[in-house]
């Protein structure tokens, strides 16, 4: 059986890496790679388009389809402006915790995959485990896609994808989706004592967000009675605005940042069909000013929801090995709702607790690590039973 001691060694080199997503995650997936090779593993790196980090795709067992995806995020949230006691970068126990960014989210998770892979090689599996590494979960989940698509393009269509989010090896079945959008806007200047004579850029902006705020309200007004989510209801927040140069001046910029977190079965587009109108109309309006200026909406971020479905073979694959039976749902957002949409039944399970997520002196409790231990001590015993 593998041993705690094995997992504390892979974890603290994994922490060891500054894997921030502004950031490379190449030396992290390098040393991955060295780790998976001598056993036989088939290497598959995804990279991003300006190369600077992959995700890392690894298969032992047959090149065939159904097997099992352990999928973790590699990046990291920055620890700049934490007041971190220890180095946030070297994972220290103490009070039966191990401490440092990402022990929790998520790098305990693959350090549990990366500690039984040498066993798993060893097994004659009739159906491939797989080793889904990614980049830039944190900033949008953006960087799993490509590896999605890689793994369909391939015909390596998994039956099963165990998403290692911390859950406190709760099962979790579904989860809200998020968008980000960054807005800019381009007015022109002019003295304040006429406004006729230019656009503030401020009040173009006054006017989307009241459009966005008349929104949140009504998804809070018609929010579902009976729901697993909490709240149960689509929400849009603002999260960053500024423009502006003083007080008698129309402002030419204003920027502003907002998140939409959807439920599943709510259709984001026809939702902020409204606000885009509005962008349209005030678009035009101020394109007329002169060519630069209008408005500029950026997607960010896109990640779908994941679905409630109890019949999943993944919600039954994860129930059986850690024998829980409750209905988990969260307002966050994984990679899972994407490896869901591609047709891969997905399943969210892991050590540690969201709450010491993003967090400084960020922990997973020992606790939390030996209780992965038997749930891959079983998650092994399924595949020697074929």
């Amino acid at each position: 059986m593998t041993s705690l001691a094995r997992v504390r060694e892979i974890l603290h080199r994994l922490c060891a890496f500054d894997t921030t997503s502004r950031d490379s995650n190449l030396p992290l997936i390098e040393w991955v790679e060295d780790f998976l090779r001598p056993l036989g593993a088939q290497l598959v790196r995804v990279p991003s388009e300006d190369g600077k980090k992959s995700n890392l795709w690894a298969r032992l067992g047959p090149d065939v389809p159904g097997g099992i995806v352990l999928s973790g995020h590699t990046d990291v949230v920055p620890v700049d402006g934490q007041p971190w006691v220890t180095d946030p970068f070297d994972m220290i126990e103490t009070g039966g915790k191990w401490f440092a960014r990402g022990t929790t989210d998520m790098k305990g998770f693959i350090a549990l995959s990366l500690a039984h892979a040498e066993t798993i090689s060893k097994i004659p599996l009739k159906r491939p485990v797989h080793f889904a590494f990614s980049y830039d979960e944190e900033i949008g989940c953006a960087g799993v896609e490509p590896m999605i698509a890689e793994i369909g393009r391939r015909g390596a269509a998994p039956s099963v994808v165990w998403v290692g989010e911390p859950t406190l090896w709760g099962v979790l079945s579904a989860h809200k989706g998020i968008r980000d959008y960054e807005v800019h806007i381009t007015g022109k200047a002019a003295h304040s004592s006429d406004p006729r004579m230019g656009a503030s850029a401020i009040h173009e902006a006054i006017d989307l967000l009241a459009m966005l705020r008349r929104i949140a309200r009504e998804q809070e007004e018609a929010a579902p009675k009976n729901s697993e989510f909490d709240p149960s209801w689509t929400t849009i927040t603002v999260g960053e605005i500024g423009g502006g140069t003083a007080a008698n001046i129309l402002a030419r910029e204003c920027r502003f940042v907002f998140d939409v977190r959807t439920v599943p079965g709510n259709n984001p587009d026809a939702m902020l069909r409204p606000f885009f109108d509005q962008v349209a109309a005030a678009h035009a309006r101020l394109a007329k000013l002169g060519p630069e200026c209008g408005i500029v909406v950026k997607l960010t971020a896109d990640a779908p929801p994941m679905e409630l479905r109890r019949d999943s073979p993944a919600e039954a694959f994860m129930r059986a090995l850690t024998g829980d039976n409750a209905v988990r749902v969260a307002a966050f957002a994984t990679e899972g709702g994407q490896f869901q949409k591609a047709g891969f039944p997905a399943v969210i399970c892991g050590p540690g607790s969201v709450e010491q997520a993003h967090q400084p002196n960020e922990f997973v409790a020992v606790s939390e690590i030996e209780k992965g231990l038997q749930v891959f001590a079983r998650f092994l015993d399924t595949l020697r039973a074929g």
